[in-house]
């Protein structure tokens, strides 16, 4: 009964569906630029700095430092979050956003969004399905952060979030292609933070073009220390060569950690 429950939610879509399935009406894209790419960054009309692409980040004059030598550090002050990504990712500015849009829609309708991202190969794939003479990039995996405004707690958190990434990315509109968990898993962090980890995948998604796959996704939700619910998530494609092992993602949820006081709350 939850997941039928919880896929009809996703099918409804629209803002709506942002305050059931545990989002916050702050991490809609409101600046963003309607596209119909499935994967692709979606920047805010203002980006508010230019990211460097180095291994530190600086925040108010200090450069916060990675938990993994050699690692970059990503870093989301509205919701007072950092994490670590390898080496090869790109890390975005803060203020950039990452959306799953509805498809076919007659208006901007974000489905999932979150700031204070990382993108793995950018470049992935290139296509022009739809022969307009524009191509649009997908990207292979991507990580950051997002509100949960309206949880009751961790597990509500990774269960009502994570199918989101599979639905908007790799299967819309189609629902029987997902697979997604019941029941979250307890998590911690090396820094100490306890929160709820939930996966979804597809399998045999019917969408097609070039750059069509299945896909899959993680969740962690946790509290900051303003004690807001937020959620850090990974998404990516599945059965591809270089796909992000399950290790390594979990590997990066684990640099997850508390970074200064959220300026969003």
């Amino acid at each position: 009964v939850a997941i039928v429950a919880a896929t009809a939610v996703v099918i409804a879509a629209g803002v709506t569906g942002f305050l059931v399935l545990g989002g916050d009406k702050d991490d809609e894209a409101d600046g963003g630029s309607k596209t119909k790419t499935s994967q692709s960054p979606t920047p805010p009309a203002e980006p508010t700095a230019t990211s460097s692409g180095s291994d530190d980040n600086p925040r108010d004059g200090e450069v916060e430092k990675p938990t993994i030598a050699g690692w970059k550090v990503v870093v989301n002050p509205r919701w007072g979050v950092a994490f670590d990504v390898p080496a090869d990712w790109e890390v975005r500015d803060p203020g950039v956003l990452i959306a799953f849009e509805e498809e076919n829609a007659d208006e901007l309708k974000p489905l999932v969004t979150m700031t204070g991202t990382a993108v793995y190969q950018s470049k992935w794939c290139t296509s022009d399905d739809n022969k307009d003479g524009r191509t649009e990039d997908t990207s292979l995996a991507a990580a950051g952060t997002k509100g949960a405004d309206g949880a009751k707690n961790t597990d509500e958190v990774a269960i009502n979030t994570v199918a989101w990434w599979v639905y908007g990315g790799y299967t819309q509109p189609d629902k029987k292609s997902m697979v997604f968990e019941e029941k979250a898993e307890p998590f911690t962090t090396t820094s100490g933070i306890e929160g709820s980890i939930a996966w979804a995948e597809s399998k045999n998604t019917p969408r097609k073009g070039k750059c069509a796959s299945d896909g899959k996704a993680m969740t962690f939700g946790f509290k900051n220390s303003a004690g807001n619910y937020v959620s850090w998530n990974f998404f990516g494609a599945k059965g591809v060569k270089q796909e992000v092992p399950k290790e390594t993602i979990l590997k990066i949820a684990g640099t997850v950690r508390l970074h200064g006081e959220p300026t969003e709350g």
